[in-house]
């Protein structure tokens, strides 16, 4: 399973158990559809949402015990009912995917949170009770590590999310550092867009470093997975400052050559 798709989606496939591939396949699948249909294509905004629309029924069909309408919302009523996982997660998804359609800028660091916290968290805590891992500390730590990942996914996709009209690095921090919306539309890497994205770097990382506990405490395969997970945004930080901040020309990504430092960096915690 691909997980480079869905960078929201914390899942080192070698690692993962086989007990628990069909839950994680049905989960992915499903939040992997539901963000095409919020983000690829060209259907117009209320196409994108009457589209999400049909996955909150298929969900309210899930909890209703009602037969599933197509072959992936019964694998995901399989995985509710097998694992006994919340549908609310699964909902806070749908609820960031539709305001994707609607929303294209936010005002300030907290909005963006928000929208991590029903963007990314989600996807952490129905990993976490697969697991039979949901005490109040590794849910809060998870949490961290999730929203950290999403923030570090818009500073690796500003020109991409440019393109599609969106920026969401906030708009108070634009103005703090002096960074204009035609500055980012022209690429123009000055010391003024260095200094912003050195602060969103940062910041990004600090809420990585908050959660990182979590990799350490967690036994098995999944304290293997996610210290990954932890190494491998940390990386994406460390090239986004190697490349000067410039973030237009080339998308910072993991390659080949970089495993073998997650790896050691794995095992070094």
């Amino acid at each position: 399973m691909s997980v480079e798709h869905y960078e929201n989606f914390p899942v080192a496939s070698v690692l993962l158990p086989s007990r628990l591939r069909p839950a994680v396949e049905a989960i992915y699948n499903f939040a992997r559809s539901a963000d095409d249909v919020a983000d690829e294509g060209d259907a117009s905004p209320a196409e994108r949402l009457a589209g999400l629309a049909r996955y909150r029924e298929g969900l309210d069909r899930i909890q209703q015990g009602m037969p599933p309408g197509s072959p992936m919302f019964a694998a995901l009523q399989n995985a509710v009912i097998e694992h006994s996982l919340a549908l609310q997660p699964l909902r806070d998804l749908l609820s960031a995917f539709e305001q994707d359609v609607v929303t294209t800028r936010y005002p300030d660091h907290d909005t963006v949170l928000d929208y991590c916290r029903r963007s990314a968290n989600p996807v952490g805590r129905l990993m976490l009770a697969l697991y039979g891992q949901q005490d109040d500390e590794s849910l809060r730590q998870s949490d961290a590590i999730c929203s950290a990942l999403q923030l570090i996914n818009f500073l690796q996709d500003v020109a991409i999310d440019l393109r599609k009209q969106r920026i969401y690095l906030p708009q108070e921090d634009l103005q703090r550092f002096g960074v204009t919306q035609q500055q980012m539309a022209d690429g123009e890497v000055d010391q003024r867009w260095r200094a912003l994205m050195r602060f969103e770097v940062e910041r990004s990382r600090a809420l990585m470093l908050a959660g990182a506990p979590l990799a350490k405490r967690l036994p098995g395969r999944i304290g293997w997975e996610l210290r990954l997970v932890v190494q491998g945004g940390l990386r994406i930080l460390e090239q986004i400052e190697a490349a000067g901040f410039d973030v237009f020309r080339q998308r910072p990504k993991l390659g080949k050559t970089d495993w073998a430092v997650l790896l050691f960096r794995a095992f070094r915690m």
